[in-house]
């Protein structure tokens, strides 16, 4: 049977999703408390890898497994063998055709900012910090660039591993809570650091030291090395992926 499950998580102590042999992953202590709960070895395929210190609200896995167990008992046994920073949120069974990366239709990030003169403290590991003042409406305006089909190119690690920079952004928000701004994104897929490198490169828009119109020159540019600096990854949340309707999934992952 093919199970999906909803996982969040603090990213603080983990070297990022993947596993790798030289430190803590998030899919190794998926994987492990998984593999108790089943009584053999389990692997997981989730919607999105994040990076080191980066964290999720709702990233989605599946996993194939022979083992008589009840949504329940998989959440809940796989939660008595995760440690505190990372929970199951759901679990349930879907059709084998599921696939929690290839069959999703779109992801969602959203990058927090605290937006004040001293640098915060309880958030320090769940937020980014800019000391000088921040104009959300015009941030706002210039992150509406970013719809639509590009070559995200400005945006790409040097890293990336992505076939080709041309992805699709459906919806760019930018806006203020108190001493914080947001920026919320949504497309079919990202590159290496692409959230990261566009609020990198919001926030000289931001403080007044770019025109509303640096990202849309930034697109068109396609050149990294013209873009702003990477954003700090606390900053960064996975909201989670969207699916089709059919797949009967929670409503918060579905399209």
């Amino acid at each position: 049977m093919r199970w999906a499950l909803g996982i969040e998580y603090a990213g603080d102590a983990y070297l990022g999703w993947q596993r790798l042999g030289h430190g803590p992953s998030l899919q190794a202590a998926v994987e492990s408390a998984l593999s108790r709960v089943a009584d053999h070895a389990v692997g997981v395929t989730c919607a999105g890898r994040t990076d080191a210190r980066v964290h999720a609200r709702c990233q989605v896995v599946h996993f194939d497994s022979g083992a008589e167990r009840t949504a329940r008992a998989w959440m809940l046994g796989a939660n008595s063998a995760l440690p505190a920073d990372i929970a199951v949120r759901w679990a349930q069974p879907v059709e084998t055709v599921f696939h929690a990366r290839f069959s999703a239709l779109s992801r969602r990030y959203r990058y927090r900012i605290v937006n004040r003169t001293a640098r915060p403290a309880l958030e320090h590991a769940r937020a980014a910090w800019e000391r000088l003042p921040l104009d959300a409406a015009r941030m706002q305006a210039a992150a509406q660039a970013l719809l639509g089909e590009h070559d995200f190119s400005a945006f790409r690690a040097v890293a990336c591993q992505a076939r080709h920079p041309r992805r699709t952004v459906l919806s760019a928000r930018v806006w203020r809570e108190d001493d914080e701004v947001l920026l919320e994104i949504e497309a079919n897929a990202f590159l290496h650091h692409m959230v990261r490198n566009i609020a990198g490169s919001l926030l000289p828009v931001g403080r007044g030291e770019q025109p509303e119109s640096w990202l849309r020159e930034l697109l068109e540019a396609r050149d990294r090395g013209r873009a702003g600096p990477t954003a700090p990854p606390q900053g960064l949340c996975f909201l989670g992926p969207r699916y089709p309707a059919h797949f009967g999934l929670p409503a918060e992952v579905t399209a």
